[in-house]
């Protein structure tokens, strides 16, 4: 009868065990430290690596920076800090402020309204005035003369108003103040307007006027003679238009041109050539000269001492005979 021998066999078996068990264990061991340490170390690139992309990436301006949470998986992150723009900062001047560009404006001088000439003629400039100029108060003394008819060195001829003046010879200029209104006043407030048709000899004094005797006794007393004024330019509503006036003897060949009735002191008198327009020159009597006659009796062009030039067309060169021309400087 054939006895089993489990029992050493059993033995045999565990004591194998026993040798296997101790052995697989540190293998096993060692295995899962591996894994460990490959899956410690694959999770630390992958944060690294997300970190890497939230800081390299441009952060526009307006948007948040964003970090890795804990609790977050790479692709979410909460809000930390605003992130730092991207936008050009402006370059800062010494004052601490960013520069601006300059822009120039063009200053303009409002004219204050007025209502009446004087006020008017005060903020009134002419670049062609001579001694008398707009905007400009002269001071000195008037005195009287018998002022007769009211002709006088302008040859306008007589003067139905006598309210007339001799300009001083100095600011008389060679007939350039032939024609001006002025507005005169005199220390006690009193004040008039004269038109000016003569001239003062030396030796008046720059500034001063000798008045008709009408108009000097609205002012003061005959009996005062010399009163201490001051005057200014006027450019006044007067009634009418302008006229051409031709010299006694003027023809083709020669001819002195006069304009009467203007508003305005008249600065230049020219007229049309074959060549264009030619600047006669002036006398003291008050007539523009074409000594060789050349544009005698054809257009016309009168320029005033604000730079206003009014063309006159169809005066006949008819001598000693006022010609209206229809047309007048415009008030200042």
């Amino acid at each position: 009868m054939r006895t089993t021998r489990h029992g050493a066999a059993e033995r045999a078996a565990k004591r194998r065990r026993g040798i296997g068990l101790p052995v697989a264990l540190p293998a096993v061991g060692v295995v899962v430290c591996l894994a460990a340490a490959l899956l410690i170390g694959g999770g630390a690139d992958v944060r690294r690596t997300a970190d890497e992309s939230v800081t390299a990436a441009p952060v526009l301006s307006g948007s948040p920076a964003v970090a890795a949470d804990a609790t977050t998986t790479p692709t979410q992150a909460r809000v930390t800090s605003p992130a730092p723009s991207l936008r050009r900062t402006p370059t800062v001047s010494a004052a601490g402020k960013p520069p601006v560009a300059s822009r120039s404006t063009p200053a303009t001088t409002p004219r204050a309204p007025s209502s009446t000439p004087r006020a008017e003629s005060m903020v009134s400039t002419a670049s062609l005035a001579g001694r008398i100029k707009p905007a400009v108060r002269y001071r000195g003394v008037a005195t009287a003369y018998a002022a007769g008819d009211g002709n006088g060195a302008c040859l306008y001829g007589p003067a139905g108003d006598l309210m007339i003046a001799a300009m001083n010879h100095t600011d008389y200029e060679s007939a350039k103040a032939c024609g001006a209104y002025v507005r005169v006043r005199a220390a006690n407030g009193a004040a008039i307007t004269v038109r000016i048709v003569n001239e003062c000899p030396l030796p008046c004094a720059p500034g001063q006027l000798d008045l008709s005797q009408q108009a000097f006794s609205r002012l003061a007393n005959l009996s005062v003679g010399r009163l201490p004024i001051t005057w200014t330019l006027l450019s006044p509503a007067t009634p009418g238009t302008l006229s051409i006036r031709y010299k006694t003897g003027s023809s083709q060949y020669w001819c002195g041109i006069q304009v009467i009735g203007h508003r305005n002191p008249v600065a230049t008198l020219e007229l049309r050539t074959a060549k264009g327009w030619r600047k006669l020159n002036r006398t003291g009597y008050n007539y523009f000269l074409a000594p060789d006659g050349n544009g005698c009796g054809g257009a016309i062009r009168v320029t005033d001492i604000y730079g206003e030039r009014l063309t006159i067309n169809g005066i006949a060169l008819k001598p000693d005979v006022a010609h209206p021309a229809r047309v007048q400087f415009a008030r200042h």
